[in-house]
């Protein structure tokens, strides 16, 4: 699969609240780091629980992919979402650091974000777009 499916295939994941294709998506081992304090996710099981519990109070998601920035097998990949949080509206940017195989599967994710309560589309030179 190539870095552009994978990215749309990890949106439709998110906006549908589907743990099982988002788990798809790594390899059986990954590790799955949402948090920088706190220990990684393991493998497809911990990633389905993961965001199981994350997306359970998630409603109405949209999800916008960056362009990726690719090194090797190590790809920094925006993301910018706007969604209902326990009925409330909220903005999320962040961004995903990931470590690919050769089959095409994610091996490694960190991710870092921002909330904003209310919700925000992003600007202009967002995600790879055009520079200001």
């Amino acid at each position: 699969m190539d870095l552009n499916e994978w990215a749309e295939r990890y949106a439709r994941a998110w906006e549908t609240a589907d743990e099982g294709a988002a788990a798809e998506l790594f390899t059986e081992n990954a590790t799955y780091r949402s948090n920088i304090f706190e220990d990684p996710h393991h493998g497809r099981d911990g990633i389905m629980s993961y965001w199981r519990q994350v997306t359970a109070t998630q409603s109405n998601i949209r999800v916008q992919m960056g362009r990726p920035l690719v090194d090797g097998d190590r790809v920094a990949l925006e993301w910018w979402t706007t969604m209902d949080n326990e009925g409330a509206p909220v903005t999320l940017p962040g961004c995903l650091l990931l470590r690919f195989g050769d089959d095409g599967l994610c091996r490694s994710l960190h991710e870092y974000y921002l909330f904003g309560e209310g919700s925000m589309e992003p600007p202009p030179e967002w995600g790879g777009g055009a520079a200001s």
